[in-house]
């Protein structure tokens, strides 16, 4: 009796063990893995200066551009100091207009890289980029990249708040982004199994909030769906936004929920009430 007695409690002594070993790192994800937002959405386009000449009709301003050879390589459209909308011309090996790519915004990318690790994922390690923020990126379902940002002091973006920020912007914010995959239920089931977002709530639980706070999220669509908005923007009149929208001879559609309008390469964008 007395070793059984004692085998008993040296089980119920490891298993105690284990739960406490293990409780740190759980904690650890659930503290390290929350974003602040979508940081910016990367298209590529046919013409970079008039698709920017169609956001600034919508009254989004280029905050700042780069250029290769005399010609624009990249231009930053704003939508808010800490979301932007990047334009890439279209090249020899990528001549087709379309998205490119999602970024997602931390408070501690070294720590958020750790974690993702740890996950069992293969981020790259965090770099510096050419407009001096961090940066790095990883490959998502089928081979997509996500890309992930922290705003540094002394980078272009730092140093553009509170400028060119739109007087007439139809939308002060980028609420969610669509992203076209060949099998959008096993995306969904990544995005929520290794990077934690999770279900909104009410009439939108096809989209996933980011975790963290900024109730912004995304979307899974299939690829053969050419109808879906790539980007939602949040309004707070349908009304207005519609006849602002007229005015400046942009044509529109009204769905359900939303207006939708399409860039010079016929991406759709949408207009909406939020939060979703």
């Amino acid at each position: 009796m007395p070793w059984k007695w004692m085998s008993q409690c040296f089980t119920s002594f490891l298993s105690w063990l284990v739960i406490v070993l293990l409780l740190p790192t759980a904690m650890s994800w659930g503290q390290s893995i929350n974003l602040s937002g979508i940081a910016h959405v990367a298209f590529r386009v046919s013409d970079v200066e008039k698709t920017s000449l169609f956001y600034q009709k919508l009254g989004f301003l280029q905050a700042f551009a780069f250029s290769n050879n005399g010609k624009i390589s990249q231009a930053f459209i704003k939508i808010n100091d800490r979301q932007f909308i990047e334009l890439y011309p279209v090249t020899g090996k990528e001549p087709q207009a379309s998205f490119m790519h999602l970024c997602l915004e931390g408070a501690d990318l070294k720590q958020l890289n750790a974690a993702y690790r740890e996950r069992g994922l293969n981020p790259i390690a965090v770099l510096k980029a050419h407009a001096g923020n961090l940066l790095f990126t990883m490959l998502g379902p089928e081979h997509q990249n996500i890309e992930y940002t922290q705003y540094m002091p002394g980078s272009l973006h730092s140093n553009d708040r509170s400028k060119h920020l739109g007087k007439h912007r139809l939308s002060k914010r980028l609420l969610a982004v669509d992203l076209a995959m060949q099998d959008p239920a096993a995306a969904e089931s990544f995005y929520i199994d290794k990077l934690s977002f999770h279900p909104l709530s009410g009439d939108d639980k096809n989209y996933l909030s980011l975790p963290g706070t900024s109730g912004e999220a995304v979307e899974f669509k299939s690829m053969d769906d050419k109808t879906n908005p790539n980007i939602v923007l949040q309004v707070g009149n349908l009304k207005r936004t519609a006849t602002a929208l007229r005015s400046k001879g942009i044509a529109i559609r009204v769905g359900e929920n939303g207006l939708f309008v399409h860039d010079p390469d016929g991406i759709p964008i949408e207009f909406s009430l939020g939060p979703r």
